[in-house]
C-alpha cells in the first residue's frame, strides 16, 4: 500500500497532548505506523556525556505520534486533509488531497 504521509510533508496533529501544532514530518516510521514530526511531541531524554565533545544532561528531542493522529495539510488552503490517490493520463499514480482535489507533490 502507498504511504499517505511521506517525509517532507507538512502536517497537523489533530489527537493527542500536542492536538493543533502543524510542522514537518522528518521520518516516519512504517513497521510501527509512525512518524517524528518537527517541533511536535517533545520528549526529555537523559543522555550521558560520550567524550571531551559531547557532555551530558538532558536534553529534548521529538517522539515518533501515531500517523492515525496527523493529518496532511492541503497545499491550497493550509487546513487538515484526507488523502486519496489518482491515476494520471501518463499512468501514474498521485496523493490528491479530498478537500480541494489538489495533488500533493512529494
Amino acid at each position: 500500500m502507498a504511504a499517505k504521509i511521506r517525509k517532507g510533508d507538512k502536517v497537523q496533529v489533530i489527537s493527542g497532548a500536542s492536538k493543533g501544532r502543524q510542522g514537518e514530518v522528518l521520518r516516519v516510521i512504517p513497521k510501527e505506523n509512525r512518524a517524528v514530526v518537527q517541533g511536535v511531541a517533545i520528549a526529555k531524554r537523559h543522555v550521558k556525556p560520550r567524550g571531551m565533545g559531547q557532555p551530558g544532561g538532558i536534553e529534548e528531542r521529538e517522539a515518533a505520534v501515531h500517523l492515525s493522529n496527523l493529518a496532511l495539510l492541503d497545499p491550497k488552503s493550509g487546513k487538515p486533509t484526507r488523502v486519496g490517490f489518482k491515476l494520471l493520463a501518463d499512468g501514474k499514480k498521485v496523493r490528491v488531497a479530498k478537500a480541494s482535489g489538489e495533488v500533493i507533490e512529494g
